[in-house]
């Protein structure tokens, strides 16, 4: 099984939503309980609706656990800071072509978030960044295209 590599900050979301989820059981198993009060089963609708809850937040449970189990948390802040792009780093890039300047922090698959700027280590842009250092101009392939960057800053927090 291989290790798929996460973020301190992905590891703790996850716990958290682990937490509530599992928090969650007792409420959902209440509602099934008031719900069979109510006599028949087979057109009981609030019975229905609440063993649906209860099978997509045991599925939710399963896949966060699953998730946990084959993570590998790698604490950037540990790493020696030498200047390069490694995965949980963030980077601070310029378009050679329009100046403009974005900043992304390269985090796990289950992270990502573009909104955020957390983009994944496996989206051509992050793949094109690893190993690269502060100062460096890099042209990474992206689907709308080639793009032209200057690595301007790594920041490892």
């Amino acid at each position: 099984m291989d290790k798929v590599p996460m973020t301190v900050r992905g590891e703790q979301l996850l716990r958290e939503e682990l937490d509530k989820l599992i928090k969650r059981r007792p409420e959902i198993s209440n509602a099934i309980a008031e719900a069979r009060e109510l006599g028949d089963l087979k057109e009981n609708a609030e019975y229905h609706a609440a063993r649906e809850e209860q099978g997509i937040c045991e599925a939710q449970i399963r896949d966060i656990e699953y998730k946990l189990s084959v993570a590998q948390v790698i604490d950037v802040t540990k790493m020696p800071n030498n200047g390069k792009v490694i995965f949980g780093a963030t980077v601070t890039l310029i378009d050679v072509n329009t100046d403009e300047e974005v900043t992304y922090r390269i985090v796990g698959d289950d992270e990502a978030d573009i909104k955020a700027n957390l983009i994944s280590v496996n989206s051509p842009i992050a793949r094109g960044l690893i190993g690269k250092e502060e100062g460096e101009e890099v042209s990474i392939t992206t689907p709308g295209g080639v793009k032209e960057f200057e690595l301007d800053s790594v920041d490892y927090v």
